[in-house]
């Protein structure tokens, strides 16, 4: 029985470190590529409203080179010369989940801190939070957690015509608002099925430095 529980306690470990190196993305893609045309050169282009972060954007442009690269894309010598521009983007959002949730409430569970609403005790003033303070209405006590929300986004246009061609959204969840070690793996995961569009949205798991 020893050896039957040493070997399960092991599975357990292996499998929970094999899950910490994957990432599960939900993906989206829009296309209007013809299916004719090949993949042909690239060239990065920044929004104005990207301009005042050059670095951020190199980084971003950094992550997607190999995404594309697999994709069959190459690099343009001449950015002025490229047969699509590429436009990317990336945003980590915070979400602050309730243990009470619940899909009959709408917008959320009735004690979510979604909800920032004051109302008032006597002899405090306004209270910020939940009308039953830390501890639910059945005497059980609230905790939060706080998940975050990664997405990148890539917008393909061709560049004689302007007209976008293909578009990728690219989402993941998890405990840590850090997406920098994440942005490679969630480029190849948006342009896996390129020039596909798919399901959408599809899960796609990603193997973390593969």
């Amino acid at each position: 029985m020893w050896k039957v529980l040493a070997a399960l306690s092991l599975s357990i470990v292996l499998g929970g470190c094999a899950s910490m190196n994957q990432v599960v993305n939900e993906v989206s893609t829009y296309s209007v590529w013809p299916a004719e045309r090949k993949p042909g050169t690239y060239a990065f282009e920044r929004l104005p409203s990207q301009q005042a972060s050059m670095r951020q954007q190199q980084v971003l442009e950094d992550a997607a080179a190999r995404a594309l690269e697999l994709a069959g894309f190459a690099a343009a010598p001449d950015p002025k010369a490229a047969d699509v521009t590429v436009t990317l983007g990336a945003r980590v959002s915070a979400n602050e989940a309730s243990p009470y949730d619940d899909p009959f409430w709408w917008r959320g569970g009735l004690w979510s801190h979604r909800f920032h609403r004051p109302f008032w005790r006597p002899g405090f003033g306004p209270h910020f939070g939940h009308p039953f303070g830390p501890w639910g209405p059945w005497g059980y006590p609230y905790y939060s957690t706080t998940t975050y929300e990664r997405e990148v986004a890539i917008v393909m246009r061709d560049r004689r015509s302007g007209q976008p061609v293909y578009e990728v959204r690219v989402v993941n969840d998890g405990y840590s608002p850090s997406i920098g070690s994440l942005l490679s793996t969630m480029f190849e995961a948006g342009l896996k099925d390129f020039p596909y569009a798919g399901q959408n949205p599809r899960r796609v798991v990603s193997q973390l430095g593969a």
